[in-house]
């Protein structure tokens, strides 16, 4: 069976960024409290890595409910970036803050500010219950609009002539193309701002393109995370090819593999790169009738 490594895959900017911060934030505060407000991304395998350093998880079903459980020390804002209260909160508690946001998103922050300033409603296409839409409604929450399906736009009832729409960066390209169409047609004046990142762009693209001239599609990475899930939902739903989301190589089933000559790994966007690795090597030692997990090669260095 011919595996084929689909690239780009794995960690984008924003996570490598974030890793750093939490990394140099646990160093420099020896013997001092330091907490993740939230998952810095969401894969299980880096929150353990932290966990190992000392470094506490604060989850709770929002930031702010999670910022009243650090007292002190130094508490590290996660790659989804929080709200202003947050920050305002966190400063008041005379913690010591460590933003890890990701620059695409303080992007996002940065140009929902700048349009609620002059006047505008935006609507704001994102996935209620994920951090990142809660810290961008945050900016201007009289102003912002939460839409997640094309049935959503419907329901908006907007007068406002100066009206805008952004997203979430970590959306399917397509469903977030389907949901600017309608808005279009409903509100023709609405101004976009398609704030969709690079880096899921580039992958949710390389997967689809790939996985035509693939039997299967292995996934890995973690079920919280949402350009994760995407990349399995766009080549269902556009390759038309099975897709499989895994946390680790020990995740395989070799009932998906029967017949099958060629099959495409990628990997999310918070996914560390060994674990990608091990996916391969177990794939690349398949057995007819059995999977053989690899064991990694700590020889082997490079990103996936």
């Amino acid at each position: 069976m011919e595996v084929v490594k689909i690239t780009p895959r794995g960690y984008c900017h924003g996570v490598v960024e974030a890793i750093r911060a939490l990394r140099i934030a646990s160093e420099e505060h020896p013997g001092e409290p330091v907490a993740m407000l939230g998952y810095l991304v969401h894969n299980e395998h880096v929150t353990r890595e932290f966990f190992d350093r000392g470094v506490r998880l604060v989850d709770a079903p929002s930031r702010l409910a999670a910022l009243d459980m650090v007292d002190s020390g130094t508490v590290v804002l996660t790659a989804h970036g929080v709200s202003p209260e947050v920050k305002q909160r966190a400063h008041d508690k005379g913690l010591n803050v460590v933003d890890a946001t990701c620059t695409d998103v303080i992007r996002t922050h940065d140009l929902v500010r700048r349009l609620s300033s002059e006047g505008y409603d935006i609507v704001y296409i994102g996935r209620s219950g994920h951090p990142e839409p809660e810290g961008v409604l945050g900016e201007a929450p009289t102003k912002l609009h939460l839409v997640e399906t094309v049935d959503d736009v419907d329901l908006l009832e907007i007068t406002n002539e100066r009206l805008a729409v952004t997203t979430q960066t970590t959306l399917s390209v397509w469903d977030t193309k389907a949901i600017i169409e309608r808005l279009r047609e409903r509100f023709p004046h609405i101004e976009v701002h398609n704030e969709i990142c690079n880096a899921t762009q580039e992958r949710q693209q390389a997967a689809v393109e790939t996985a035509a001239s693939c039997d299967v599609v292995v996934v890995v990475g973690s079920s919280r995370s949402s350009n994760t899930l995407r990349l399995v939902q766009v080549v269902k739903e556009l390759a038309h090819r099975p897709a499989y989301l895994v946390d680790t190589a020990a995740d395989l089933q070799t009932e998906w593999f029967r017949g099958v000559d060629r099959v495409g790994v990628t990997s999310g966007a918070s996914t560390p790169s060994q674990i990608t690795r091990q996916v391969i090597q177990t794939l690349e030692l398949m057995e007819p009738d059995q999977l053989v997990t690899a064991t990694p090669d700590p020889s082997v260095r490079g990103s996936d």
